[in-house]
């Protein structure tokens, strides 16, 4: 997830690594805070991959800082990340957003809207947060009230996201190729 929101923002453009670090916190730091320990390291697997590039410019008021660029084997990467996300890159709301952050930079509908329907067909499996045997229980089968509203806010936003996939996929296959 770390190297893909990475990859995702130096599409966009060319940034500082306090830059990156930043929008990346703004996009998963409220559930994954990302420490410099973790993402100077992503920065240097990227960089020694041949993603991304490194340059040195002068500080306005202190040191010299990096600005760190995709390269387009990095842009090449992102793309393919994006066509063929792993599993649990669909199934994992934080890394599904991440994707869902990024998906914009597949140029092919056709391959967005692949994408999209295997999240979708991962939202419209039954499933819950608490089973009976094998058997997913409802909120309305809980006694305990903050199981239960854990499972009817999951429900409403499943719903806005499933009419969302939806319509977006319909969106996407009317686009002309």
């Amino acid at each position: 997830m770390l190297e893909l929101a990475i990859l995702g923002f130096l599409y966009d453009a060319p940034l500082h690594g306090y830059v990156l670090r930043k929008h990346i916190a703004a996009l998963t730091g409220h559930v994954r805070p990302v420490a410099e320990s973790t993402l100077y390291p992503a920065i240097k697997r990227l960089e020694k991959a041949g993603l991304l590039e490194r340059a040195t410019e002068p500080g306005s008021v202190a040191a010299p800082r990096h600005v760190l660029t995709l390269t387009e084997e990095g842009r090449r990467e992102l793309r393919h990340r994006l066509a063929e996300p792993a599993q649990r890159d669909i199934t994992d709301e934080n890394r599904w957003f991440t994707v869902l952050a990024f998906l914009r930079h597949l140029d092919d509908p056709a391959g967005q809207a692949t994408v999209l329907r295997r999240r979708l067909a991962f939202l419209e499996e039954p499933a819950s947060f608490f089973y009976e045997g094998d058997r997913p229980l409802s909120a309305e089968e809980l006694d305990d009230p903050f199981r239960t509203g854990l499972l009817t806010i999951a429900r409403a936003t499943s719903r806005a996201e499933l009419t969302w996939l939806r319509d977006t996929i319909a969106s996407l296959d009317d686009t002309p190729r």
